[in-house]
Parts: structure tokens; sequence; C-alpha cells
């Protein structure tokens, strides 16, 4: 009986140690979609630099694109039902960049894309807001 405690706490202790890896091991096989990702937030200088034949999703509704966007942006509502389904029809392989008014969808988007297993992504950093404070060129 004196023996059977420490014995008894001892396999307790590798159970668990071993259900604990088991659990991080699961974990690691789930993070693995998009694992390669990378989303990058960049500035209003490199967008501008990058902008020539690239993917450029404006996520704002459509009445903020209207009301100007920057060039040769393609307008993907966040808020719509089918918003998952229009980037699916996107180029994984390719580089994506996105932007809506200050950060929060687009950064949203970027999270969504990573998990898709799109590969590289770009965030422009402070959106609409951040393009027009360094006096960038605006479509209306």
């Amino acid at each position: 009986m004196k023996f059977l405690l420490p014995r008894i706490m001892l396999v307790l202790f590798v159970s668990v140690t071993f259900v604990a890896c088991g659990q991080k091991e699961g974990t690691k096989g789930k993070e693995s979609v998009g694992e390669n990702a990378k989303i990058e937030l960049i500035s209003p200088e490199i967008l501008n630099k990058a902008n020539n034949n690239i993917q450029l999703i404006d996520v704002r509704k459509p009445e903020e694109f209207s009301s100007g966007h920057i060039e040769n942006a393609v307008n993907m509502n966040f808020y719509d039902s089918d918003f998952e389904s229009q980037l699916k029809s996107l180029d994984k392989t390719k580089e994506v960049y996105l932007y809506c008014r200050s950060g929060g969808r687009s950064g949203k988007t970027a999270k969504m894309m990573k998990e898709m297993g799109f590969e590289k992504i770009y965030d422009l950093e402070g959106g609409m807001i951040n393009w027009e404070k360094n006096n960038m060129k605006i479509v209306k």
C-alpha cells in the first residue's frame, strides 16, 4: 500500500503528458492549412508601386467603393452572403492585395484567405484612410 500512491501518481502524470502532447500534435495538423501563407501589412507606397496586373480587392460596401477606390481594384463586399465564394474565385497561387476603409475588414478577410489556402496576402495598412492621407490616386 505504501508504494501504491506514488505509482498511481506516476501513471496519472504519464497519461496526462501523453494526452497533452497528442492535443498539440492534433492542433498542429489543423493549422497546416495555409501554414505557408503569408499575411503582410503594406504601406500605400508599396501598394502604389505594385498596382499593375495584380489581384487587388476592395472589401468595402459598393457605395463606399463608388465614392472612390484604388485604380484596378475589384469590389467584393465583405458583408455579402456569398463573400467567401467570391474569394474562392481568385487565384490562390498569385499575390492578393486587400484593403477596406481602415483595415478591419481587410484584416479579417486576410485571415479567412489564409485559412482557405491563399499563399501571399498583402493588406493595406490603415486602408483607404491611410491611402488618402498619403495623397495617393483615387478613381471614382
